[in-house]
């Protein structure tokens, strides 16, 4: 759950308005909710914490089989996937912008950047795969925008995984994270923009926008797409490997923008 609405891909963002919100951290932390989106007309939508802080499940192994080269986890919160990968011998990243999100993923022995998707990120079009699990493709509020920036990411031909929404919808609206079910409990910070889109919509928004669809499927109740990227090849882009990602890590102190890697 990242990144801010209707940003040309590749611009900075700031850290969205949850980033550092208390019911999000001590969700993480602990390992379980409640946690919810609520909308400004009070809808909730419950957030599915201790799957997220659980090992990877059958249905998030058999994602990781379908992956290609080295992964980028956009919205890995805790880290669960980022860690297999990892325990795997594969190259993988997550990027989360909250601090409790990343230093979880550090602790299960995953490479992780506290960092927004709409922000510089290391081997920017060398990735072979990228993940938006977990609802991650409402980052932002704007699919089309997202969709444009994960272009950019991926390599020539790359995967892109993304799990929809379990029904036919697509929508957008401001949220907030709260921990608790009252309409009046106050939420951390200010409103922030989400979306929520199903496996029909967006194979139609990533058609237009000239991504190829490499299959769809429901497994455990959850759907998945899976898209090709259209972008042409660039005689200067190389694979990220496992060098590349951690060198890039170790470059800087830990800061609200920075890679964190195990010690």
């Amino acid at each position: 759950m990242k990144g801010a609405a209707r940003l040309a891909p590749g611009t900075p963002s700031p850290a969205p308005a949850w980033a550092g919100s208390d019911p999000y951290a001590a969700a993480l932390r602990s390992g379980h909710g409640p946690l919810f989106l609520r909308r400004t007309d009070g809808w909730l939508l419950p957030l599915e914490v201790e799957r997220w802080c659980a090992r990877a499940d059958p249905v998030d192994l058999e994602v990781l089989d379908r992956c290609e080269g080295a992964v980028l986890d956009v919205g890995c919160g805790p880290g669960r996937l980022v860690a297999e990968l990892a325990a795997r011998g594969r190259t993988a990243l997550g990027i989360d912008v909250s601090e409790a999100a990343v230093t979880r993923t550090v602790r299960l022995g995953g490479q992780s950047l506290r960092r927004s998707v709409f922000e510089p990120l290391p081997g920017e079009g060398r990735w072979d795969t990228v993940l938006l699990m977990d609802g991650n493709v409402g980052i932002g509020g704007d699919p089309r925008a997202l969709l444009a920036r994960v272009a950019a990411l991926l390599a020539p031909g790359g995967l892109l995984i993304a799990e929809t929404a379990p029904v036919d919808v697509d929508e957008r609206a401001d949220v907030q994270l709260v921990g608790v079910t009252d309409a009046h409990a106050r939420a951390a910070g200010s409103p922030f923009p989400w979306a929520r889109i199903g496996t029909r919509a967006l194979l139609r928004r990533a058609g237009a926008a000239g991504w190829r669809s490499a299959g769809q499927w429901t497994s455990g109740g959850r759907r998945f797409v899976a898209l090709r990227s259209s972008r042409p090849a660039s005689s200067s882009a190389e694979p990220p490997n496992s060098t590349a990602v951690i060198s890039s890590q170790r470059a800087r102190k830990p800061s609200a923008d920075s890679p964190v890697t195990p010690a």
